[in-house]
């Protein structure tokens, strides 16, 4: 690559670096439970962020790139509000105090950046090197769209995570949290908190979304600029979001289900690329349809019966 080809790249990923350094540094220096207020303005300057970028895009670009880059946005935001469902089960589960809550999803997403960057540049690799691959990711969306439609509801075992079974096979756990730190050294010895447990539980839950979304966002473009700065710019608002829907996400109970026929139409899109080419305005359109009426939908019939919600326990 030459230096002309890496420049946007560098670009980008130094920006991030400084709004993290920035988020982290400064606006939450203080651990501090996030108000409704703050969660609903970084939420907004998120998602101006993300469509100044669009813009640049399009400039730069043009018209088709600056779309696949919006549908891709779309996508992953629209799935990143299902990660939020099962986030709330994480942190009820192992009682996370809520001025810690902004911490972990920090560095969280901050290890999902790493994860999905590889992912990225991996499926891009296959799909460049094997292009029956682009077949075998289409089903895959196929299948896990229908998967998504017939499952009832999401659960969340932490005891049974091999991660966090590994961690605690290597690291005596400390009885209970101490402060925002994820280590501590206490009678001589080095101890994982039950913090650094629920970062485990969210990396690894990112790592499973991970493997529906970056296939979704191939199925749009296959330009891993656009991938990879639609995953990053959707994924860097999802604490602001987390904070902003975590007591109202029971309501977007048809939410699950819109998301399912986002997948499985992208799947087949991918699956017939081939012989039958959808123009991405088109997608863009059916995309947002049906995300739109899963939402209104949602809202207009109410919060989803106990019956249909995820379980968890809390730690004492």
């Amino acid at each position: 690559m030459t230096l002309s080809t890496l420049f946007p790249w560098i670009a980008f990923n130094v920006a991030v670096i400084g709004v993290l350094a920035l988020d982290l540094g400064v606006f939450h220096r203080t651990p501090h439970a996030v108000s409704l207020k703050e969660a609903t303005v970084w939420s907004v300057i998120w998602i101006l962020l993300a469509l100044v970028f669009n813009a640049v895009v399009l400039l730069w670009k043009g018209q088709e790139p600056a779309l696949q880059f919006l549908a891709g946005y779309l996508i992953e935001k629209s799935l990143s509000v299902d990660n939020i469902f099962v986030f709330v089960l994480i942190f009820t589960f192992f009682a996370v105090p809520v001025e810690l809550q902004h911490r972990v999803l920090f560095w969280g997403i901050l290890g999902a950046l790493i994860m999905r960057g590889v992912f990225i540049a991996a499926g891009a690799a296959l799909l460049e090197a094997f292009h029956w691959v682009m077949y075998l990711f289409g089903a895959f969306l196929v299948a896990t769209g229908v998967k998504m439609a017939l499952m009832k509801h999401a659960e969340v075992h932490p005891e049974n995570n091999p991660l966090v079974r590994l961690v605690r096979r290597l690291l005596p756990v400390a009885p209970d949290y101490r402060g925002s730190r994820f280590f501590v050294r206490e009678a001589g010895r080095w101890m994982a908190t039950p913090l650094l447990l629920v970062l485990v539980m969210v990396e690894s839950t990112d790592l499973v979304f991970a493997v529906d979304s970056i296939p979704a966002i191939f199925a749009i473009t296959r330009d891993p600029f656009i991938v990879y700065t639609s995953n990053v710019l959707a994924i860097l608002g999802l604490r602001s979001l987390y904070f902003l829907l975590a007591g109202i996400i029971q309501r977007f109970r048809f939410l699950k289900l819109g998301l399912s026929v986002v997948l499985v139409f992208v799947g087949v899109k991918m699956v017939l690329s081939d012989v039958v080419k959808i123009p991405i305005g088109l997608s863009l359109g059916i995309i947002t349809v049906v995300l739109a009426v899963s939402i209104v939908a949602s809202l207009r019939h109410g919060p989803r019966p106990a019956s249909e919600r995820g379980s968890g326990s809390a730690a004492g």
